[in-house]
């Protein structure tokens, strides 16, 4: 086992500078937030699904590690980021004297996180992928100039922006029998419609319920109390 901790990569300085740098290049093409607000909620989720089922604290840890630096390849570019990302994170864990299984499982779980080509190959690559693609909230809509300011212009501009601002808040838990993982969301309809959620976020479900069924259980999606999946 490495002495490198989820606490210490999170205070490790070039890993902080490539995730800055990442989300401002994101930034500048209109992305959401993918700042430390967006991969910080990511690590505590990917660990909080691991620890619930009962996976051993190591495991659990190296799923917060993974979900941490699992956008640093946005600061090469948005394409095949998480290839980007899986390769850096190997130089970075790797000169940090971290053994080649640990690497191995936090390289593959980046390396599978995007809807585009991603897996659940593993445990920790399927709490990954739930723990990213479950992060839907108002606040990481922004703007090229900054803070977002919302107007019937803005929101109509982009789905993206507009679906996601109309979170007005989300949770994801276990069900009381831990067979299945929930996804709740409170959406403004007035702003966004339940059909412009899937249009573009129904691939991403897609993956996160494939990426429960590695883990033995079942995904399901409740939006405005009702369930959808």
């Amino acid at each position: 086992m490495s002495n490198v901790t989820y606490q210490y990569i999170r205070k490790n300085k070039d890993i902080q500078t490539y995730i800055n740098y990442a989300d401002a290049a994101l930034s500048t093409i209109g992305y959401t937030e993918h700042s430390n607000a967006h991969v910080e909620r990511a690590a505590d989720t990917a660990f909080m699904i691991l620890n619930t089922l009962g996976y051993d604290e190591r495991t659990c840890e190296l799923a917060q590690i993974a979900a941490y630096m699992h956008d640093i390849g946005n600061v090469v570019n948005r394409v095949d980021h998480a290839q980007s990302g899986a390769v850096m994170a190997f130089r970075l864990l790797d000169n940090l004297g971290m053994p080649a299984d640990e690497i191995s499982l936090i390289v593959s779980a980046i390396g599978n996180h995007d809807e585009h080509t991603a897996s659940p190959v593993t445990p920790i690559a399927a709490a990954l992928i739930i723990a990213d693609k479950s992060d839907v909230r108002r606040s990481r809509v922004r703007s090229k100039d900054g803070a977002f300011v919302p107007s019937d212009e803005n929101l109509a501009a982009d789905i993206h922006d507009r679906v996601n601002y109309a979170v007005e808040s989300s949770s994801l838990y276990f069900s009381a029998d831990k067979k299945e993982l929930i996804l709740e969301l409170d959406l403004d309809l007035k702003i966004s419609p339940v059909m412009e959620y899937f249009e573009i976020f129904l691939t991403r479900m897609n993956l996160c319920r494939k990426a429960a069924a590695t883990l033995n259980v079942t995904f399901g999606l409740v939006i405005n109390k009702s369930r959808i999946l």
